[in-house]
């Protein structure tokens, strides 16, 4: 039994583990390396088992209910959680890069049909000369300058911008471009090449004009057929909305671009240039910059529609420009195809919208209607109605004040100008008039103005 204790005793396993002595046994009871270590390798074994089967069988549960999880959606036709977030990471870096693909895309359309329009004019040529008023017989050297004109010669009096809206070679402008007269107009197209062109109409309530490329010197098979741009719609216009700008800038650098946003709608402007001084009302504002010789041009959207006519800009102001909406262009266009010009049904009245201001400065009855006889500062017109007008011959006076028109209240934001515009001429219509403490009702048949 002394064997058998010693080979439990501890002092074996000191022995034999930590200071690697032989034991006292005989080499029959002595067990192997092999076989004390077999306990722990199979206790860890075990346990790595135990946690990569877990691991694995975890993974699986997960992609199987992920599997089932995906078709229930699918037979649901929900989109999946994961998919959404992916999509909305997109876009959120995709916008940018996509609005300046639609600008460059909206130039590249719209440039071959933007026309500059260069305005020439026979200008006297003066010659100066010196003489002396007391004769050759005075002592004195006295030279009075004089001068004389010795013939004429073409001179570049001024220019614009227009953009081409029929194959044939319709060119919308402002009519305040084309108003010099004696002048001769020439344009210049995107490709460097130039035609004369002809005046065909002048919008008489707004600033536009129609010219026609003028291909009659050139043989019908060798006649070009022009790049057009196509028009938008002006009423879906929104004020923050991206819009591109494209003119004859400083009558000198052809096919301009800026770009902005519209900055305000529904303005009313007093517009001057080519010696006209025009009030223009329901206009679109923009800060793209609209510079000098860019009138007549067209502000696009991003698809590359037209959807206002380059116009004005503020010279007091900073980034403030003004395009008359395309829709108020389109009926003139469609008159000049088929009649040949621009007219308007014409009621005859010089007139100012009451304001509440205006009603206590004056003693007013009414803080709305057209106050006829009366400009903005309430002062009296040089004339109140115009002879041989339809206002004339119903008997419109000075100081009358037209409440309604045909049902409709005259306000500022629903003039007398923008009213009548609905109707044509030759339109009976009836009109609530204040005149002399009473209302009284007036029936006129509105004639017909042309410029």
């Amino acid at each position: 039994m002394k064997e058998e204790k010693d080979f439990f005793d501890k002092d074996f396993f000191d022995d034999e583990l930590l200071n690697n002595e032989p034991a006292k046994t005989s080499s029959l009871n002595k067990p192997s390396p092999a076989s004390r270590q077999f306990p722990k390798i199979f206790l860890v074994t075990l346990l790595l088992s135990i946690i990569f089967g877990a691991l694995g069988g975890f993974a699986f549960v997960q992609l199987y209910w992920e599997n089932q999880l995906d078709q229930l959606l699918k037979n649901l036709k929900i989109e999946s959680p994961i998919i959404k977030k992916e999509t909305i990471v997109q876009n959120q870096y995709i916008p940018q890069t996509s609005q300046e693909e639609k600008v460059i895309n909206a130039v590249k359309k719209a440039s071959p049909a933007v026309v500059s329009i260069v305005i020439t004019k026979d200008v006297p040529i003066i010659e100066q000369y010196f003489i002396n008023p007391f004769g050759s017989d005075w002592p004195f050297e006295i030279q009075i300058p004089q001068y004389r004109e010795k013939g004429t010669r073409k001179e570049k009096v001024g220019g614009g911008t227009g953009f081409i809206i029929s194959s044939d070679g319709l060119v919308l402008t402002n009519k305040h471009v084309v108003s010099e007269q004696d002048a001769e107009y020439t344009i210049f197209t995107s490709d460097g090449k130039k035609y004369p062109a002809k005046i065909l109409a002048k919008d008489p309530f707004y600033d536009l004009a129609v010219l026609k490329i003028d291909q009659s010197s050139i043989p019908i098979s060798q006649r070009k057929t022009f790049p057009t741009l196509k028009l938008g719609d002006s009423s879906k216009i929104q004020i923050g909305q991206t819009v591109i700008a494209i003119g004859y800038a400083l009558g000198e650098f052809q096919n301009t671009v800026s770009v902005g946003v519209v900055s305000g709608l529904g303005r009313t402007i007093t517009a001057s240039g080519g010696g006209m001084v025009e009030t223009l009302e329901d206009v679109i504002q923009t800060d793209a910059a609209i510079n000098p010789g860019n009138s007549g041009g067209p502000l696009l959207n991003l698809a590359g529609e037209v959807i206002g006519i380059n116009v004005a800009r503020a010279y007091s102001g900073e980034n403030i420009g003004f395009a008359i909406p395309i829709n108020k262009a389109k009926r003139a266009i469609e008159q000049v195809r088929t009649i040949g010009k621009i007219v308007y049904p014409f009621l005859g009245v010089y007139y100012t919208i009451i304001t509440p201001e205006m009603k206590e400065q004056f003693d007013l009855p009414f803080d709305f209607g057209a106050w006829v006889g009366r400009n903005s500062n309430g002062q009296k017109t040089e004339q109140a109605v115009i002879p041989g007008s339809p206002a004339a011959a119903v008997g419109l006076k000075r100081d009358d004040i037209i409440l309604e028109f045909n049902g409709e209240k005259i306000t500022q934001s629903n003039s007398l100008a923008k009213i009548i515009q609905k109707y044509k001429p030759g339109d009976p219509v009836v009109l609530k008039v204040w005149r002399d403490g009473s209302i009284i009702t007036v029936n006129v048949t509105l004639g017909e103005r042309t410029e």
